[in-house]
């Protein structure tokens, strides 16, 4: 399908809004992962940190700057990006809103980065409370989830204006899957701002004395799980659309692409209560009804692999390949823009059979709360989802700033991804294997002195510190390419490869696009999902409790 508003080359004021977005998260990148190197040799037991500086200051920094900003902030831009390639140019009004957004955003990840480092906002990556961090804490996350809200209005105003133009045609893929990810975002994000303005904000200004920590956790969860299909989507994003046209193929089918991204939607945003099933005050019904929600989105996840893989499959035959994995050869092992997106997609199959175990009601019980989850984290966003970030920074990037992907850049690039596996096989798992055998979540060595069961975990201790040293090297060596790609590559034309649908391929029926019944059914599944367990949750609430400091 062509969409006659397709662009061959994004405008320089838009390149110029989505880079402003890339190099807050590279900046992220480096600071996050200078953290997380340190937590791991921390956790070895041979290294102490210097300063004063705490275990848990820097694991509160690793979880937010990778977790919450780098991601959010490629993400926007990725999407500004593709919104402006496959709709046209955004308009003043609408480039306006991108960057109110960013600098809000920017604003708002300065404000709290501050407070981290001054160990003023040492509360993890989840914020749970009784621990309480500093009100400016609080307001900066406020800011980075406004400002997400209005960089994202101008992706909505974008598809509104292509719509008008356009009566009675389907919106470019591209487009259309930035538009659904938006709106995920902005329904989840109502739960985290919730419990920020009306709990957590107000408690630490002291103008009240508790907090009800059950529905702050609730309010957590319902924003933390869509939170990976946040993250998540992206990556997608690239494998259904840019993929097939990197390796000289088509779109296996646009209608399957857009029906998953609507699944994503509807099931990722009622199903938190997987994340608490060892809490208390939420009955076992409403958790068993929840889990089942979560299992749904089991089915996008395995549509998605059955559309890639019918693509390069499709690709291969057409190149004469034979035989049940002949394909396999034809496919372009020395283009990072493909090699390094596919390790990702690998990746993601061993870490969607962890979130099964996470999510199941009897398997959840022996990993809950070990580092067994953490290393779930770091093969699904840290794994899939950053290496296939990394795989569109290869062309995307040079595609922004006008320069081209060189050779060595290339070759550079699926080095990386190498190191990065190997780091990561070292790093997540030993988490798995470690969580299996009782190691707490966020622990660090120095609190279990020479307890017998602390000595189990030291030789997993150490392979973290191996993989988190192997993976702060990939750190550096992304950097690099990151700014020879933005400043230094030679000067030209990179593609931005948008994949076109398979000739015989149905053209995509407009019931994707009426959004009055999808978000309908979205809230109806949240109303249904949630309203009876907080309502439980108020009237049986147990005292408040008050806030302390971690470290």
């Amino acid at each position: 399908m062509f969409y006659p508003s397709a662009k061959l080359k994004v405008d320089r004021r838009d390149g110029k809004l989505a880079m402003a977005h890339f190099f807050v998260a590279f900046t992220a990148l480096a600071i996050g992962g200078l953290a997380g190197l340190l937590q791991t040799l921390v956790r070895s037991g041979k290294f102490e940190l210097p300063a004063g500086i705490g275990y848990y200051q820097i694991l509160t920094v690793h979880g937010v700057v990778l977790g919450l900003v780098l991601t959010t902030f490629f993400i926007m831009g990725f999407q500004i990006a593709a919104t402006s390639k496959t709709s046209g140019t955004l308009t003043n009004k609408q480039r306006l809103a991108g960057w109110i957004g960013f600098w809000l955003m920017t604003a708002g990840t300065v404000l709290a980065a501050i407070m981290i480092l001054l160990n003023e906002a040492t509360v993890l990556y989840t914020f749970y409370a009784p621990l309480q961090a500093h009100a400016l804490y609080y307001i900066g996350l406020t800011l980075v989830i406004v400002g997400s809200w209005i960089d994202g209005a101008a992706i909505i105003m974008k598809y509104a204006e292509w719509r008008r133009k356009n009566p009675g045609q389907p919106s470019p893929l591209l487009t259309f899957m930035s538009l659904v990810n938006t709106m995920m975002w902005i329904v989840a994000t109502i739960g985290v701002a919730s419990t920020v303005l009306f709990q957590l904000l107000p408690w630490s200004l002291g103008l009240v004395e508790t907090v009800n920590i059950a529905v702050s956790r609730t309010l957590f969860w319902y924003f933390g799980h869509p939170l990976v299909y946040f993250w998540l989507l992206p990556a997608y994003m690239a494998w259904y659309v840019v993929i097939p046209k990197v390796i000289g193929g088509k779109i296996f089918s646009d209608s399957l692409a857009r029906l998953s991204f609507i699944l994503f939607l509807l099931f990722s945003i009622p199903v938190g209560f997987h994340h608490q099933l060892m809490e208390p005050g939420i009955d076992p019904a409403w958790k068993f009804l929840q889990v089942i929600l979560t299992f749904l989105v089991v089915i996008p996840s395995l549509m998605t692999a059955f559309s890639l893989f019918a693509t390069f499959e499709s690709f291969g035959r057409s190149k004469g390949a034979r035989g049940l994995f002949g394909w396999v050869k034809k496919l372009p092992w020395g283009d990072a823009r493909f090699t390094v997106p596919f390790i990702g997609m690998v990746a993601f199959i061993p870490a969607g059979a962890g979130g099964i175990v996470n999510a199941s009601h009897q398997m959840n019980q022996v990993v809950h709360n070990t580092i067994w989850v953490t290393g779930h984290f770091h093969l699904t966003v840290a794994t899939s989802v950053v290496l296939t970030f990394f795989g569109v920074s290869y062309w995307l990037i040079p595609h922004l700033t006008g320069r081209t992907l060189t050779k060595a850049m290339n070759k550079l690039g699926i080095i990386q991804a190498v190191i990065w596996v190997i780091g990561m096989t070292f790093m997540s798992g030993s988490m798995h294997a470690a969580g299996l055998l009782g190691a707490p979540r966020r622990s660090s060595y120095s609190e279990y002195g020479g307890a017998a069961q602390a000595l189990e975990w030291i030789p997993y201790q150490v392979a973290q510190a191996i993989g988190g040293s192997i993976l702060f090297l990939g750190i550096i060596l992304m950097l690099y390419i990151f700014i020879n790609l933005a400043f230094f590559a030679p000067k030209g034309e990179q593609e931005f490869p948008v994949g076109e649908p398979a000739d015989d391929a149905e053209k995509a029926p407009m019931v994707f696009e009426n959004w009055k019944l999808w978000l309908g059914i979205t809230v109806v599944l949240i109303l249904f999902a949630y309203t009876i367990p907080f309502i439980d949750l108020i009237q049986n609430a147990p005292p408040g409790a008050k806030g302390y400091k971690l470290w």
